[in-house]
């Protein structure tokens, strides 16, 4: 799913077909227009949880090049479903400037995250985990575990442009 809302609808969602249950749709609310990271969180978190099934039935695996699609947007919030094949992984970016949130469906990331003005950190993320971040905070995820992993990640507000880096040095500033 590739569309996106027009401007002047503030209460429209788009949720993808294969997952327009009501659980969903009473998780993704079209009238909030900015969601934080702890509702960020619990969203991915809940997703996970009670539309694994679904989810996994959708997710595609494709060791050429990364697969995602679109699960859910709002004038508020984006909700992804990627997959993540061994070596797989992404550049440095941010969110440019939108908090977010990411849930381990199934398998393993490593993530190297910062924050400006502080070191450079990693963490491995295994399923059933959850990472919420405000704006400020830039990372790079890679499965290096390998097997087949699937993600859940939101975004608030939306449909912002990511900003790669060539380090997360550089984003750091240290």
């Amino acid at each position: 799913m590739t569309t996106s809302l027009p401007v002047n609808l503030k209460h429209t969602k788009d949720i993808h077909p294969d997952i327009d249950f009501p659980l969903l749709n009473d998780l993704v609310r079209a009238e909030r227009p900015l969601w934080t990271p702890d509702e960020l969180h619990e969203l991915t978190s809940a997703v996970t949880r009670e539309l694994a099934e679904p989810l996994l039935g959708i997710v595609r695996f494709d060791s050429l090049q990364r697969w995602w699609t679109r699960l859910a947007l709002t004038m508020g919030v984006e909700l992804w479903l990627l997959s993540w094949t061994t070596g797989q992984g992404t550049e440095p970016h941010d969110h440019g400037g939108a908090s977010g949130s990411f849930t381990v469906l199934r398998g393993e990331l490593h993530e190297e995250f910062a924050f400006p003005n502080d070191r450079v950190r990693t963490a491995e993320r295994r399923a059933g985990a959850t990472v919420a971040f405000g704006p400020s905070r830039a990372h790079l995820l890679r499965n290096v575990a390998g097997e087949q992993t699937a993600t859940v990640h939101a975004y608030s507000p939306p449909l912002r442009p990511m900003r790669e880096y060539r380090a997360l040095t550089d984003f750091a500033g240290v």
